[in-house]
């Protein structure tokens, strides 16, 4: 089934690595189990950063950061947004009656 618009060898990759993303598919669907776990655990509110972390110190494999965020997005739980914006400028009132306006 050769589409004319993309290159034969392309098709034939893709049947190749079919098994490889299956595979993948099916680690991610468990790693999202253990992903929805550690998020009920700390009520909701752990976030990428925190996930990734607790499953590299309870689950003994590596994990990267970006592979549970991207799962997490697919999956839907959220981290609770608990950070402060910080005003790192403040104005000088002095400065604003300084100003010329000509």
């Amino acid at each position: 089934m050769h589409h004319p618009r993309h290159p034969r060898s392309s098709y034939y990759y893709w049947r190749r690595t079919a098994a490889d993303r299956a595979a993948r598919q099916a680690a991610d669907a468990r790693l999202a189990v253990r992903i929805r776990a550690v998020h009920l655990e700390s009520d909701g509110t752990y976030g990428v950063p925190r996930i990734t972390a607790e499953l590299r110190e309870t689950g003994g494999e590596a994990v990267n950061h970006k592979r549970v965020a991207r799962i997490m997005r697919a999956s839907g739980p959220e981290g609770v947004r608990l950070r402060r914006r910080h005003r790192t400028t403040v104005p000088d009132p002095a400065a604003a009656k300084c100003r010329r306006t000509t």
